[in-house]
């Protein structure tokens, strides 16, 4: 294999790079900018809409354990993240950190991986704001052409999400500042709103709701933790635009940590209150979910899970304030656009400022100071999947990406402690190298377990075609490589590696499969949380599926290694 696959760059070498490469984003983010960039992105499909599907279909009353749990999860990663904010205070986020200390290859999957994260995610709440904003314009009186107001097959294009991507595009290019105030604006306006709802609704929550707390077990909080965890991704995005805050090593862990209490806080009071006024249960999606406890119709069950806020306004006799909280939602998934479509051209930029992706991409706007190639890169492909896909078939893919950065993120602040001790760390994650990690990485796998199998099928194909793509071009181009080696590699030995490639990423799917599908035997997940038919497979048979791929990996990687010693290399 080549050697520089587990190579670093040290934490010197990557801002040096930055420093005195001529390509520097321009510095203009005070500590209150970076707490209401995580606000905002943090803030909004989580809490106008994921608080009532999820306490509907999977937790019930429980919902506030759900978000605790995930903002558990998210508390630990975001320690870790702020240990290496102040310490590399450049872009990209999850993808330096893991250069930094795990290697070049981790590097390149975790960016691979953030750049789906984040554009899928983009695509998501662009489909969702064209929902809430339609609903704003009907009530205004204003009824879009249904052709030019849905994806196919109801309609020709989205024509309001690609409005508003491209809207987002043009801020961006612009500058991070103006960014930055505009995103302070729709924080103010859904901010209010969100707590307008708390001091309306408190006075009205019923304790008879509230029970039976866990109707759906255990098992269904946790599904719906890893469900709501969607809307908690946004403080890591704060860790995207490192290289443009004014004072890294200072302000970054503040805007990290105090956007993820705020944001925590205020998910447990809505979504408690909101369990507290609406018998949740009854807008169960599944009638049969729940045998003996009452469900309403189908128009009130999708009245409730569209826009389960206003629908609880409504229920209490405040319809008039149902225009406000759509405005408000509007604000909030605007900021979450924004911030979003902010951070993914970021990561896009790092990579390709390394050499990993095309250097031609990672040019810094003369005047602006902003990554405007990979912005309008990002932007115009979002705009285009964003008017033409169903949000159903975009919005599966975000959660598990994160966790996965996540559990690296975590996983490399106890490999850094222990190769550069010595290292300047303005922050320090609390409790030692290894309580506050582990708990990072564990709290996360748990949450990617209980995530359905085919959102885990759609995310190692993704991860395996980013491997094909650094096997053939990131690692050749990258400013680590050793061109004298690559040189001097006989053929039959390159072809052992990749196949040595090939088992090693097998037995990387195998794991993950047979581990999903022990879940499941031993009842830990059940087929309504794992959903093995949505992949052709029945429970029974899953860890068959994994032990059979896990195989395979095995013959491979032997094989390849073979291959390899027969061609001069050990």
């Amino acid at each position: 294999m080549d050697s520089n696959l587990l190579k670093t760059k040290s934490i010197e070498q990557l801002v040096g790079d930055v420093e005195h490469g001529g390509r520097a984003l321009k510095r203009s983010l005070s500590a209150w900018d970076l707490t209401l960039l995580g606000i905002g992105a943090i803030i909004g499909t989580g809490i106008f809409v994921l608080t009532g599907t999820a306490a509907a279909n999977q937790a019930g009353p429980a919902i506030v354990l759900s978000y605790l749990a995930a903002g558990l999860a998210c508390g630990f990663a975001a320690l870790c993240y702020a240990e290496f904010a102040s310490m590399v205070p450049i872009a990209g986020s999850a993808y330096t950190y893991a250069y930094a200390s795990l290697g070049e290859v981790v590097a390149w999957l975790i960016g691979w991986d953030l750049i789906l994260e984040y554009a899928v995610g983009s695509m998501t709440v662009a489909i969702g704001w064209s929902g809430y904003m339609q609903r704003l314009l009907a009530g205004a009186g204003i009824e879009l052409p249904l052709a030019l107001s849905a994806a196919p097959p109801i309609g020709i294009i989205n024509l309001p999400a690609v409005i508003i991507v491209l809207i987002m595009m043009i801020l961006l290019v612009i500058g991070i500042r103006e960014s930055a105030r505009f995103n302070a604006a729709m924080v103010a306006i859904k901010g209010a709103v969100v707590l307008f709802f708390i001091a309306i609704g408190f006075s009205w929550v019923e304790p008879a709701n509230w029970t039976p707390f866990l109707p759906y077990g255990t098992a269904g909080a946790l599904s719906a933790a890893a469900v709501v965890f969607f809307g908690y991704i946004g403080f890591d995005a704060v860790s995207t635009t490192a290289e443009e805050a004014k004072n890294p090593r200072r302000d970054l862990p503040i805007g990290i940590i105090a956007s993820l209490v705020i944001c925590t806080l205020l998910y447990l009071l809505v979504s408690g209150i909101l369990a507290g006024i609406v018998p949740v249960t009854h807008y169960r999606a599944n009638v049969d979910a729940l045998p003996g406890v009452p469900r309403v119709d189908d128009a009130g069950v999708n009245a409730f899970l569209n826009a389960p806020i206003a629908f609880a306004l409504d229920l209490i006799g405040q319809g008039w304030a149902s225009f406000l909280i759509s405005a408000g939602a509007v604000a909030g998934i605007t900021s979450v656009l924004l911030v979003m479509l902010m951070s993914q051209p970021r990561i896009f930029f790092a990579m390709s400022r390394d050499g990993l992706l095309p250097r031609g991409v990672s040019k810094v706007h003369p005047k602006f100071g902003t990554p405007y190639i990979t912005t309008i890169i990002t932007c115009v492909i979002v705009s285009i999947v964003a008017g033409l896909t169903q949000i159903q078939v975009v919005g599966e893919m975000t959660s598990i990406g994160t966790l996965f950065a996540f559990m690296v993120v975590s996983a490399a602040v106890i490999v850094l402690r222990f190769k550069r001790p010595e290292a300047d760390r303005p922050f320090r994650v609390p409790g030692g190298p290894f309580v506050i990690p582990l708990l990072g990485i564990l709290s996360s796998l748990a949450l990617m377990l209980f995530l359905p199998v085919i959102t885990w099928v759609r995310f190692l194909v993704w991860l395996d075609i980013g491997v094909f793509i650094y096997w053939f071009y990131g690692r050749r181009h990258s400013p680590l490589a050793n061109a004298a080696e690559q040189a001097a590699t006989p053929a039959v030995t390159k072809f052992g590696d990749f196949v040595t490639m090939l088992g090693a990423l097998t037995l990387f799917n195998g794991f993950f499969m047979t581990l999903l599908g022990y879940l499941t035997e031993f009842g830990i997940t059940t087929e309504v949380t794992a959903k093995w038919h949505e992949i052709g497979v029945t429970p029974d048979s899953s860890d068959t599926l994994g032990l059979m791929v896990l195989a395979a990996g095995v013959v491979l990687y032997v094989i390849g290694r073979a291959i390899s010693k027969a061609g001069g290399k050990s």
